[in-house]
């Protein structure tokens, strides 16, 4: 608590450790660790109050001794001391001067309260404050209230309060029960068991309706699996997943009906049992008794389980709109977030090429991590393709080219690159590019009615994958099922990294040909990587490298490097191909230098080929 004090007042790098110790300190002294019996009965729940109390007002004191100190330069004891010994003195005289305050404090209080410690005047406030006033529906009211409220400040409500729980509502089952036993109707409404059953499903503030809210409107998968993670702990009253998870922990838009909600439920049943509607309780439940069993075996009647359905569904009804701001609230964080990443990935590229992302210690990190499990939960469903039809300078169409489209529930289409990224960095890369090849077969017939019957399909493969022995593996078992003779099929092998090129990889490639699929180097420039592709005749087609295509207009060297590419391709009998032709007169100057096959948007976008695949 003192930590987040000083992150709020800008003071966290500096003196933190000096705040938390004075804290600490305050905090024993107040818990009364000098009595006998002290223990960690003192240090548990039911100290969260004082907890809070301490680490707020001690960090306060302390910072401001710390810094008057520092200005006044009076510490007489560290003149001519070395610098470190200095500023532990000064570090030391405030924890000193706040312990010493609050020693005083406690000291006032026991003299004044008749008590042992202020840990303990905080135990008897609460149950005087409870004492007010005759039992019935206000103090029942204020119970619940109370205890939602200090829940949702981080503060074990039930466990503070429990004091206030044995004095005032415990007794009135033993009541009840001695009333049927002497042959007469019971009346006390408020026990604990109406409170555990009633009250508090699922937990603090009936967080058993949040929970079939979220699991049945909430549109955030996080959100979803907390709900399915807690929702065992739920049936049996324990919430803490929940409530500490979500969180509703200081958590402004879950403020009101985590405290409506138990108010409507406390007042529906108190209604429906002094009415007679639902008879008396005089059953002892346990509280972690679940739902509809509790109800039935502390009324000994149906009518005790539709009450408790009753209160789960008003529950959820005020819960509904305030999880669906939640969500609306986390989509937009969401959305930053993720346009704040693919920035830095896009403006890193290059660099991160060769680094992992989800190593990285910092908030990339982190999302990478979590970009990288949707990504492998969503593979099969998420999973789109879209066609960028490819044309020759006499206007025929002669290809078409699989380009993966990811689109996340969150964040919608993610750039392509840092798809592939991300596969590589959780370790299915080898899985996604098999998928994908096996979609665009299956998208084949449809391709062809849609470009022509002679058109090459061509689908990416990174030089990660294309050479190894399970990809070869995989595409001999297709080429059993179906061979890919005759059908115009066309591998591009992307350099996300080095293709190494040795016998083995020479030979995979070989035979990848003769089963009828012809290779492609994408990216293709006049690099030393990118020549020694072509020794063998490993290829049948070239395709530019993006940046020298649109450097046409800026760059002479991209002319020139360019037309050798075209003649050198021509002496090879290979093909070139250029991506990124966007205007008539890209696409006339590169013919001009000898290519005469384009992909781009002068002719067309990546388009969906499937229905269900068109926005």
């Amino acid at each position: 608590i003192s930590r987040a004090y000083m992150k709020i007042r800008g003071d966290i790098q500096s003196v933190h450790g000096g705040a938390v110790a004075a804290a600490l300190v305050s905090f024993f002294i107040l818990a009364g660790a000098y009595l006998p019996d002290f223990g960690t009965e003192n240090m548990g729940p039911k100290s969260m109050f004082l907890a809070l109390l301490t680490g707020l007002g001690a960090s306060a004191l302390y910072l401001r001794f710390q810094r008057a100190l520092g200005r006044s330069g009076r510490n007489l004891f560290t003149r001519g001391a070395d610098r470190e010994f200095n500023r532990m003195i000064t570090t030391l005289a405030p924890i000193a001067i706040v312990a010493l305050i609050f020693a005083l404090f406690n000291a006032i209080v026991i003299r004044a309260f008749d008590v042992d410690s202020f840990r303990t005047l905080l135990i008897h406030a609460f149950n005087h404050l409870f004492s007010i006033g005759k039992p019935g529906f206000f103090k029942g009211f204020f119970f619940v209230l109370f205890s939602s409220l200090l829940w949702f400040f981080g503060i074990h409500g039930s466990d503070t309060l429990e004091g206030v729980m044995q004095n005032y509502f415990t007794p009135g089952l033993a009541a009840n029960q001695a009333a049927v036993a002497a042959g007469t109707a019971p009346t006390t409404i408020l026990t604990k068991e109406f409170f555990d059953c009633f009250v508090l499903m699922g937990g603090c503030g009936a967080t058993i309706c949040l929970l079939i809210t979220i699991l049945l409107f909430s549109s955030n998968r996080a959100r979803r699996g907390l709900g399915y993670a807690a929702a065992f702990p739920m049936l049996f009253n324990i919430n803490e997943l929940m409530v500490f998870g979500l969180p509703i922990i200081f958590n402004p838009i879950m403020l009101v009906p985590f405290l409506a909600v138990p108010i409507v439920c406390y007042s529906v049943a108190y209604f429906a049992l002094s009415s007679g509607i639902v008879p008396i309780i005089t059953s002892n439940v346990e509280w972690t008794t679940p739902i509809l069993l509790g109800g039935f075996r502390a009324t000994g009647s149906v009518a005790g389980s539709l009450l408790q359905l009753v209160n789960v569904a008003l529950g959820v009804l005020i819960y509904l709109p305030f999880v669906r701001l939640l969500d609306r609230q986390t989509s937009a964080e969401q959305q930053e977030n993720y346009k704040d990443f693919v920035e830095y990935f896009q403006k890193n590229e290059a660099e991160l090429a060769s680094r992992r992302l989800i190593e990285q210690g910092t908030i990339y990190g982190d999302f990478a991590k979590g970009l990288c499990a949707d990504l492998r939960a969503d593979m099969d469903k998420c999973l789109d393709l879209y066609y960028q039809p490819q044309f020759h300078y006499d206007g025929r169409c002669i290809g078409a080219e699989a380009l993966l489209r990811w689109k996340h529930p969150a964040y919608g289409m993610l750039y392509p690159p840092l798809v592939v990224k991300m596969a590589e960095e959780g370790g299915f890369l080898a899985e996604l590019e098999e998928k994908i090849l096996l979609r665009a077969l299956a998208d084949r017939p449809e391709v062809l009615r849609r470009f022509g019957t002679d058109v090459s399909l061509s689908v990416n493969v990174t030089g990660l994958t294309a050479v190894t022995p399970r990809y070869f593996q995989f595409i001999c078992r297709l080429n059993e099922k179906d061979p890919f003779r005759n059908k115009n099929i066309c591998i591009e092998v992307t350099e996300q990294a080095t293709l190494a090129l040795n016998e083995e990889t020479r030979s995979i490639l070989r035979m990848l040909r003769e089963m009828g699929i012809h290779l492609a180097i994408d990216d293709f420039s006049m690099g030393q990587t990118s020549i020694n592709y072509l020794k063998d005749s490993t290829f049948d087609h070239i395709k530019l490298d993006g940046s020298l295509v649109r450097g046409l207009f800026t760059h002479q060297n991209c002319r020139e490097i360019i037309s050798s590419i075209t003649q050198l391709a021509d002496s090879l009998n290979l093909s070139v191909l250029a991506e990124y032709v966007e205007t008539a007169e890209q696409r006339d100057l590169l013919h001009e230098i000898g290519c005469d096959c384009y992909q781009g948007y002068l002719y067309s976008p990546a388009v969906p080929i499937r229905e269900e695949d068109k926005e």
